[in-house]
């Protein structure tokens, strides 16, 4: 191959992932990240058989499954009664591999470690994408002052608010909020267990273990935009302290400073394309999600398989390459944030008391192999040959 060179917008999960695929396929990769230290922000993530799919095509399958646990799951009401569980050998034999809590911290660090450490440039401000027909061009303002990039692909993988896509679409809305807001910890809690959702009126708690007896909960209430507490935890502890077992125990041990709290926000009109000339976007950037299938992280990494494969070949392809990208890429990713939406919908946000007593019967009533089926339409992705 010759000195192909792609310029990736952002150091998440998304734009590690992309830098990975593209830097095994013979691409020459700078990372610019604007943050002063590369780092996640978050607690746990579910991943997925589709993500750790994926995960393999990168070469870092086994090194996630080493340091994450497995998290089959199921669906519980607030009194602890179990709506739907998940049968891990089933989901096995369905997808290939069963579901997998990690910490995001971790899985941030061993993609950034599978990377040269050249590839990456902090404190790296992008302020301008151009794609002409042969080149692309990235201005930034670094540490010490601006800098230029020229490219044959730049990769928008600068999440939600991407400063990429404005430039690309600056017609589109941006995102917008889900009316529902979360909060967030990865703690010790050496007690087993199971992963698991359990829903309440218009409220949700989850938790993951992630291994090494650390644990990921999360609990999330519709809620007004902007809202904040004194006290995060006390809020919390007010709302899902009368629930069910080990819920109460699980916010007792967590630490005030420990705690997250994000309002949900997604791309509710879809993009037109994912690409641009020789622009391309990934993850958040193209197709910002609710977390209500636990597919962000996964998506992120489907796009940056499929576009490492796509952009094989060089440099010369790229326009071509990319708008097979788009077209492997969007419809699937924005189908999966339909769902997303709905399942928010049905679930965590759903509060009418006759309605939630239907749906919750309605998932008694369904036999384990059919709601694992009705998953896997989402989880059940293999990367491209080659």
């Amino acid at each position: 191959m010759d000195d192909a060179h792609a310029v990736v917008v952002g150091a998440g999960i998304g734009g590690l992932s992309a830098a990975l695929a593209l830097h095994r396929r013979g691409w020459r990769v700078t990372v610019l990240e604007r943050a002063a230290e590369p780092r996640e922000i978050g607690a746990g993530l579910t991943l997925m058989a589709n993500a750790l799919h994926g995960l393999d095509a990168l070469g870092l399958g086994p090194a996630v499954r080493r340091d994450g646990a497995e998290a089959p799951g199921g669906i519980r009401d607030r009194q602890g009664r179990w709506l739907s569980r998940v049968d891990g050998a089933e989901m096995i034999r369905q997808l290939g591999t069963a579901a997998l809590g990690v910490h995001r911290t971790t899985l941030h660090r061993t993609l950034r470690e599978a990377l040269p450490g050249s590839v990456l440039r902090t404190s790296a401000e992008v302020e301008h994408v151009e794609s002409g027909p042969d080149r692309a061009e990235v201005r930034y303002r670094g540490a010490d002052g601006p800098h230029t990039l020229t490219a044959d692909l730049v990769v928008g993988a600068d999440g939600l608010r991407s400063r990429v896509r404005a430039q690309l679409f600056p017609r589109h809305p941006g995102p917008v909020y889900a009316g529902s807001t979360t909060w967030r910890a990865a703690i010790a809690f050496p007690e087993p267990v199971p992963a698991a959702i359990s829903w309440g009126p218009g409220a949700e708690f989850g938790m993951v273990p992630l291994g090494d007896g650390q644990l990921y909960w999360y609990g999330a209430l519709n809620a007004p935009a902007g809202g904040h507490a004194p006290d995060e935890l006390a809020a919390l502890r007010k709302h899902f302290g009368g629930w069910h077992a080990p819920i109460p125990a699980i916010l007792a041990a967590t630490a005030p400073g420990v705690v997250l709290r994000h309002d949900i926000h997604y791309l509710a009109e879809p993009l037109p394309s994912y690409a641009r000339g020789r622009v391309a976007l990934l993850g958040d950037a193209a197709h910002a999600m609710t977390p209500n299938l636990g597919q962000g992280a996964g998506q992120a990494i489907e796009d940056a398989v499929v576009l490492g494969a796509v952009c094989a070949d060089g440099a010369e392809g790229v326009p071509a390459a990319l708008a097979a990208y788009d077209g492997q890429r969007r419809p699937r990713s924005q189908a999966i944030a339909r769902a997303a939406h709905t399942a928010g919908r049905y679930g965590q946000q759903l509060r009418n008391p006759f309605a939630v007593a239907a749906r919750n019967t309605a998932l008694r009533l369904t036999p384990g192999r059919a709601a694992l089926r009705g998953m896997a339409r989402y989880a059940d992705w293999r990367p491209p040959a080659g």
